[in-house]
């Protein structure tokens, strides 16, 4: 699952920062494979969510050259049915997380979108400016 921000500049401490483009925040849960992780990266990368000259969302990262920052954040899979404190049952093990984290930024960079990483498992602060605003939940 993706959160995905349309920004004109973003940062995460420690790890990156980026200009105009994608703040992504991105949870793995347990069942998720490699293949989902390239799935989901190519969606992100084609998704358009950038105004082209007319003012309609027709372009994407790829179209605009801009660049993604990406942040791990396990806390996407919450499941909250069920009272008030968030279970993470369905969240990926760290080992597991980390590895698909790692495929969906190489994915990303594949395709051809230059790629900014928070530090896996770190405690982080983001900062963005969100352009529009504009933000997509992706799964």
């Amino acid at each position: 699952m993706a959160v995905v921000q349309r920004v004109s500049r973003a940062r995460v401490t420690p790890g990156g920062e980026i200009g105009a483009g994608l703040c992504i925040l991105l949870g793995v849960a347990a069942r998720d494979t490699e293949a989902d992780a390239d799935r989901l990266a190519a969606k992100t990368a084609r998704l358009r969510i950038f105004e082209g000259d007319d003012g309609k969302f027709d372009r994407s990262l790829l179209d605009t050259g801009g660049a993604a920052l990406v942040v791990s954040q396990f806390t996407l899979i919450a499941d909250t049915r069920k009272g008030n404190r968030p279970s993470f049952a369905d969240a990926a093990r760290p080992e597991h997380a980390e590895a698909l984290y790692e495929r969906y930024c190489a994915a990303l960079r594949e395709l051809g979108a230059p790629v900014a990483m928070g530090v896996f498992g770190a405690r982080m602060q983001v900062e963005l400016v969100n352009d529009g605003p504009a933000t997509i939940v992706l799964e």
